[in-house]
């Protein structure tokens, strides 16, 4: 009786020893090639989405670091007809907002309705330079879950065809490389699309936050030129 009870106490001690040694690292090699290959891509799209993520981050804070005295100087300029000292202003700062307004001085003596041309098509040019990439969190965000659910669909495949080969006796570790390619190919996918849908949400509000600024400040350089001399 108590060497069966030690040999129960045994068995259990090795079933705790294992389940604490587990790791994210063995449910990757224990689901198979399968399982293995889906998550080197998704480990692939993760590393795409951070970089783009934090290349576009400092390029759009960058772009929306305007000088506060920036409108009133080129209002000093243009009112006394500086328009050099204007333009070079504009030169200097290495800005969407800048380029706009320089944009717009190059064309005074123009009709109005061309300099507006002019910084409207300047600003898709910006627009597009700010979302450069962008849309690619966006494919990943909806890409990854599917490709991690791709992963579940060959688990279950595995896992049944264990079972098909079985002749009726079904074995739980027969099972084990399916249904650790099942799950961890799922968990990997949602966690992947999750961190590249936030980060795309957040660059889209970012972005937005310097189209406005962009148009504020144009509508306040037309309004410039509207001023009566």
């Amino acid at each position: 009786m108590l060497s069966f009870i030690q040999e129960n106490t045994d068995l259990l001690e090795e079933v705790v020893s294992e389940e604490k040694t587990l790791s994210i690292y063995n449910l990757i090699m224990d689901g198979g090639v399968g399982g293995q290959i889906i998550i080197a891509i998704l480990f692939v799209l993760l590393a795409v989405g951070l970089y783009i993520y934090f290349e576009r981050f400092f390029a759009i804070k960058a772009a929306a670091n305007i000088d506060i005295n920036f409108m009133n100087q080129i209002k000093d300029f243009v009112s006394n007809g500086k328009l050099e000292s204007a333009d070079a202003l504009c030169k200097s700062k290495n800005t969407p907002t800048a380029r706009l307004i320089g944009k717009g001085i190059s064309r005074i003596g123009k009709p109005l309705d061309d300099i507006n041309t002019a910084i409207e098509t300047a600003g898709k040019l910006e627009v597009y330079q700010l979302e450069k990439n962008v849309s690619v969190l966006a494919t990943i965000a909806g890409a990854a879950p599917m490709i991690g659910f791709l992963g579940t669909v060959i688990g279950m495949i595995v896992a049944i065809h264990e079972i098909a080969n079985a002749g009726g006796q079904i074995d739980i570790k027969m099972l084990s490389d399916g249904l650790y390619t099942a799950m961890t190919t799922t968990v990997a996918g949602l966690i992947v699309g999750i961190i590249a849908y936030i980060t795309y949400n957040h660059l889209v509000v970012r972005t937005d936050k310097v189209v406005y600024q962009m148009e504020a400040k144009s509508v306040e350089f037309l309004d410039l030129l509207n001023e009566p001399v």
